[in-house]
């Protein structure tokens, strides 16, 4: 394959996506909600960045993704765009049920993401909604697939469990894939997918799979911020890896504040006014 090139930080296109897979590098995406968090990211080697559903459940507290709005949608965003600057390509999620509405609904729906500063849009599941995906992506507007676990139909699942497990639900993974590329999208989640079917899935297709719980086969891995930081301490599921100990980390911070504030220690006569 030759020498892997060196990183380059955030995408600011959306054919960098494929043209970083061929490049021989692997895509790390990471998802976001504020702009200081955005500036993080700006400032580091991941390349891409989700303002995802999730954030529902992480930043409101939620049970589910399902929760999300268009305007929650809308307004994290913004603060994304303000945070990493004008040229990074950010994707949002559009949330449920907007892609189910109807074309001309979701087409509003993802005009009001777009203004918001979202330069792609990324959808659940694909069947009964494919043609609304061809039309977006025929009006200009990048698509990003989601296949296998999609949380936003986490009741018909009947929770959060693995897909694509045995040969026909394989199958209808793969030809549901299919379907997206054919359509358009530039790239497919695979979210909580056996190793095996997703490794068949990414060398089946001509566009990247980023993978979440779906093994290392995929052209790419994406996190949610809190998980990779360590930063809910309750809750770790086996795909996540935490590359921080966000969670003590930050509460021995805030101990430290509390008792500088006790003992008088804070501020001192630098940090005032005389």
């Amino acid at each position: 394959m030759g020498q892997v090139p060196e990183k380059k930080g955030l995408v600011k296109r959306v054919t960098d996506f494929a043209n970083r897979v061929s490049a021989g590098r692997r895509l790390s995406m990471v998802t976001c909600y504020d702009a200081a968090s955005a500036k993080i990211l700006a400032a580091s080697k991941v390349d891409a960045v989700l303002v995802g559903d999730s954030v529902a459940m992480v930043v409101h507290g939620h049970d589910s993704t399902l929760m999300a709005t268009l305007d929650m949608m809308a307004a994290h965003t913004a603060a994304v765009r303000r945070g990493l600057g004008l040229e990074a390509f950010i994707v949002t999620d559009l949330p449920f049920p907007w892609h189910r509405k109807g074309m001309r609904e979701a087409l509003d729906a993802v005009d009001v993401l777009m203004k918001a500063g979202a330069s792609a849009i990324k959808l659940e599941g694909a069947s009964g909604h494919v043609e609304t995906v061809q039309h977006l992506v025929e009006s200009g507007i990048p698509v990003m697939g989601h296949l296998g676990l999609i949380p936003q139909s986490v009741n018909q699942l009947g929770g959060y469990r693995v897909q694509g497990r045995g040969v026909d639900a394989a199958e209808r993974l793969l030809e549901e894939a299919r379907m997206l590329e054919a359509v358009g999208a530039f790239a497919i989640v695979l979210e909580c997918v056996p190793v095996e079917v997703a490794s068949r899935l990414t060398k089946a297709l001509s566009i990247p799979t980023i993978g979440i719980g779906s093994g290392a086969g995929c052209s790419g891995q994406v996190l949610v911020w809190q998980d990779l930081l360590g930063m809910q301490a309750d809750f770790k599921p086996r795909f996540v890896r935490t590359f921080s100990d966000g969670f003590d980390d930050i509460r021995q911070a805030l101990d430290g504040y509390a008792d500088a504030v006790d003992n008088g220690t804070f501020p001192n006569m630098k940090e005032s006014f005389e």
